[in-house]
């Protein structure tokens, strides 16, 4: 995130991170990466540094509470990942003083710490053909580790996040939107194109039909298995970034090492797609189904156009990150690409 958190300070950060972790960092530096949280480095006065995530939890309390309930199971699931199914790759988070993995910095944002590991993750989009077979074997690895998180992940209900508000604001098209400067360009894009997003929402229901299914086949997932939460260390590959592990069909995860992510984002598809089903396949015994990959693909769109729409529609005001909103929504819904 370009913008820093509202309704927060360095100085609750750094009050948060002595009271939950007993860390007294000399110096805290925001980092502007990421999308959907915000980040620091938090260096102690001996040397050691931490990476500290806040994660935006929502404007209401009632679904703040709910969202602060998940992302500690999430973060739970990712430690015990770690250290109960020896998944070394996982990049877990370092428990409180009280053992929790997430802290209330706000009303609004959930503190986690992790350890500053010394490496490079790399840039949203389409996995190098040389990396997939190492990603397949990391997520072939999570995926074999379901049995030991099966009481502790959230599992996923196949319901489409935010999709009650994006109902909302396909109903609110008729009217001008006051919620700030861009609330008015996003109403008018929607409006544009809110028949072709009906029609996603219906094709989407059609899949999540034929998914739902094959429940008893469902595993642990990343959720978001893309280069940018690949950190590559002298120690090997990290998987990071798990407020989003679920259980669910594998398909969440592996749809990005096809050639449907390419297509999404307009790239060159990389080929061998087939022999890195193939060595999935080999590895867990399971097949990825083409409705999974599809699902996938379709719902990576459509939460992203309900965020977008619904942060339009909300109350704002001028940055960074507002302005990606109103550029990333108009990309998708102007996009000549379909989900065929």
């Amino acid at each position: 995130m370009r913008d820093r958190p509202t309704g927060s300070s360095e100085t609750a950060l750094i009050r948060a991170l002595a009271d939950g972790w007993a860390i007294e960092p000399r110096s805290v530096e925001y980092l502007p990466v990421g999308a959907g949280s915000y980040h620091w480095s938090a260096v102690e006065r001996h040397g050691t540094a931490w990476f500290v995530k806040a994660d935006d939890l929502g404007v209401d309390a009632t679904e703040c509470d709910d969202a602060f309930g998940r992302l500690g199971r999430s973060l739970s699931t990712a430690l015990a990942l770690r250290h109960d199914a020896g998944l070394d790759f996982v990049l877990a988070p370092v428990p409180a003083v009280t053992g929790a993995v997430v802290w209330r910095l706000a009303p609004r944002y959930a503190l986690s710490v992790f350890p500053m590991i010394a490496g490079a993750a790399g840039q949203f989009g389409v996995h190098r053909p040389q990396d997939r077979a190492e990603v397949i074997d990391l997520l072939a690895e999570l995926h074999r580790a379901t049995p030991v998180v099966a009481d502790t992940a959230l599992r996923t209900d196949l319901v489409l996040p935010g999709r009650d508000r994006l109902h909302e604001a396909l109903g609110d098209l008729d009217q001008e939107w006051t919620g700030g400067p861009l609330a008015e360009p996003g109403r008018q894009v929607l409006a544009a194109h809110a028949g072709r997003v009906q029609g996603w929402l219906a094709d989407f229901d059609r899949y999540v039909d034929t998914v739902r299914g094959t429940e008893a086949k469902w595993v642990v997932t990343h959720g978001e298995p893309h280069p940018g939460n690949i950190m590559r260390s002298p120690a090997g590959p990290w998987l990071i970034d798990w407020g989003t592990v679920q259980i669910a069909p594998p398909e969440r995860d592996l749809w990005m090492l096809t050639t449907a992510l390419a297509d999404l984002l307009g790239e060159e598809p990389a080929r061998g797609e087939n022999k890195v089903l193939a060595r999935y396949t080999q590895l867990t015994g399971r097949i990825a189904t083409p409705a999974g990959i599809a699902l996938y693909r379709m719902w990576w769109t459509l939460a992203d156009i309900a965020i977008f729409v619904d942060e339009l529609r909300r109350p704002h005001g001028t940055g960074e990150d507002i302005a990606a909103a109103l550029t990333c929504l108009t990309g998708y819904l102007e996009s000549s690409r379909n989900f065929q």
